[in-house]
């Protein structure tokens, strides 16, 4: 008999699957007893793609099953996930302490990994708490996350950035007009990347990725989306997602900058990250007049002045 009994027909219905506890809860004592961990209370997290669970001192991650199109049975992206904690965890990163990892072969092929629990608050939780003097100190503590992390290191994945942008269809469904497209595809038919200059990025550093504790320890979570390139992928997007060009948080991380230089790291890498479309959009909306690069440069100026004080 199967310890997972429901039946998942489509994406919605593992969305609201993956948040019940009777639906996990045999499949979770099952795997703690095979970990040989303490079982505890089980209960929610924060909803995401995966069944995730908080059990006292741990949480579980049910990864989405590859069954019903999910990906492959390899699980790509839970590997990469997997290489990242342990690549945080050896380099004192401050991140869960991966506990275990491995795969129950039930009614659906389902691949965990167990993590320690920390205690703490996702930063978009907190923010509109936090005093300048707080911004700056966490933008401080990320700089020494991604001083750390970002060093050179073995390819991991096996998807190319370049390959990755190029199949990403966020620009187009995001509404951007389509003279704005074509000069992008134009760009990146000439973009080149460095190999010589490639590093692990975390990739999704946005403030649901980031918990925060009472001290304003930061701590960075999952590591499903990393990328083997240059840091400039990484920090493009802290800047424009994490730190949405907010002054306190962008004088923790910098210290002194320049709007041009933050222009120009911009200009360069939007148009690359995967998650460029999203952060563009989220900045710069609406986005439907953004015909070009100049606009997307002229609207980027203005916006990173503004938060620097520079002009209202």
């Amino acid at each position: 008999m199967s310890l997972f009994t429901e039946q998942i027909t489509n994406w919605d219905h593992w969305g609201k699957v993956s948040q019940s506890i009777p639906a996990f809860a045999p499949l979770v004592r099952h795997i703690f007893a095979t970990e040989n961990l303490h079982m505890a209370e089980i209960e929610n997290l924060a909803p995401g793609t995966n069944a995730v669970f908080k059990v006292g001192d741990y949480v579980i991650k049910i990864f989405t099953p590859p069954e019903f199109g999910a990906g492959d049975v390899f699980g790509t992206n839970i590997d990469v996930e997997l290489f990242g904690m342990r690549l945080a965890n050896a380099r004192g990163i401050p991140a869960p302490k991966l506990i275990a990892d491995g795969v129950v072969h039930d009614k659906y092929y389902f691949r965990y990994m167990i993590m320690e629990y920390i205690n703490g608050k996702m930063l978009d939780e907190i923010e509109d708490n936090l005093s300048d003097n707080d911004k700056f100190i966490i933008g401080q503590n990320i700089r020494k996350i991604t001083d750390k992390l970002n060093i050179p290191c073995e390819n991991f994945i096996p998807v190319d950035v370049m390959q990755y942008t190029l199949n990403n269809v966020g620009w187009k469904s995001d509404g951007f007009p389509l003279s704005f497209l074509e000069e992008r595809l134009a760009y990146l038919a000439g973009f080149e990347i460095n190999e010589d200059a490639k590093v692990y990025c975390h990739g999704d550093f946005h403030c649901r990725n980031i918990l925060i504790d009472d001290n304003l320890n930061v701590y960075v979570l999952d590591f499903a989306d990393a990328m083997h390139a240059p840091a400039e992928y990484e920090l493009v997007y802290i800047v424009s997602s994490l730190f949405c060009f907010e002054k306190p948080y962008m004088e923790g991380y910098f210290g002194e900058y320049a709007t041009e230089d933050i222009i120009n790291l911009c200009m360069t890498w939007l148009p690359v990250h995967a998650n460029g479309h999203a952060t563009t959009e989220g900045n710069l909306k609406p986005v439907a007049d953004i015909v070009s690069f100049d606009v997307m440069r002229e609207r980027l100026w203005k916006l990173i002045e503004k938060e620097r004080g520079v002009m209202s």
